[in-house]
């Protein structure tokens, strides 16, 4: 069975990935030069938290269902709010009339400029079929039935000098680790003046851990590590937190995510303190 994002949809990782993804896109939009967006597992765009895989495990509630109260308190996520509230316009401060939550292409939507491209992979046909027809009148958007990691030397690099590439992948093989590393080093070869991002799922901390030993001894430069788990991370069992590696990520991103990361926490947290944390794997 291939893994559905529809019954995670909205949930604690999801909040914390799409809030890192709009900062990045506003240290981006601080220059007028265009920039491209390119995604390998983009899913279907959007999600109906009313649907019955968001009705079966409901953990939007612990997500965007949480944070959504807190908005006013962060006002450096204005523009993923502004891009929940999008899809939901009769939202305010009752988060139970919340019924569509937009993925990263949604969000990388509401974000981008006139000027600036978006490239989106889905190989499961249902998922691209959704996504396709979302953006169907989208000039500026190009989604492709393909497989991520083979769309990387497809479409790498593009004309843009400057973008972001979202390596997302389910997690639903145990090679996926070592795929990722594989698709981080293929993205920072051919598109080296981009930021090259990866998130992962925290359950057992061994694959974790490979990962960012392989990353400080992989030659390249400028990584950074951020993570946010709302559950002791002790259990291999369960989804305990995520992480994102950014590669040769904008000026003052570790900052921002260092003002961040306590704050989403504090919110999201399920059990125990949690913890946050960022740091450089390799510096410049």
């Amino acid at each position: 069975m291939h893994y559905l994002h529809s019954y995670h949809a909205g949930n604690f990782a999801d909040v914390f990935k799409h809030s890192l993804l709009c900062l990045l896109f506003e240290a981006l939009r601080k220059k007028d030069a265009p920039f491209c967006y390119l995604e390998t597992h983009a899913g279907a765009g959007v999600y109906d938290l009313r649907g019955a895989d968001a009705r079966k495990t409901g953990e939007w509630r612990g997500g965007i269902g949480r944070i959504w109260r807190q908005r006013a308190a962060l006002p450096e996520l204005a523009g993923y709010f502004a891009a929940v509230q999008e899809l939901n316009p009769t939202l305010a401060a009752a988060v139970d009339l919340l019924r569509y939550y937009p993925g990263s292409p949604a969000i990388a939507r509401a974000l981008r400029r006139a000027q600036d491209r978006l490239v989106l992979m889905e190989s499961q046909a249902e998922p691209h079929a959704a996504l396709a027809e979302y953006f169907s009148r989208e000039r500026h958007v190009a989604v492709h039935a393909q497989d991520g990691y083979q769309g990387l030397t497809a479409f790498l690099p593009p004309p843009e000098a400057r973008g972001l590439v979202l390596i997302d992948p389910p997690f639903e093989s145990p090679m996926e680790f070592t795929q990722a590393l594989a698709a981080l080093r293929t993205a920072q070869t051919r598109w080296p003046t981009a930021c090259q991002i990866l998130w992962y799922p925290i359950k057992d901390r061994a694959p974790a851990q490979r990962l960012q030993r392989a990353l400080i001894e992989s030659g390249m430069r400028r990584i950074l590590c951020a993570e946010l788990c709302v559950l002791p991370d002790d259990v291999a069992l369960r989804l305990n937190g995520c992480g994102m590696i950014l590669i040769n990520p904008p000026w003052q991103i570790d900052a921002a995510c260092v003002a961040l990361l306590p704050r989403l926490l504090d919110v999201l947290r399920v059990e125990g303190p949690g913890r946050t944390r960022v740091e450089w794997l390799v510096p410049e």
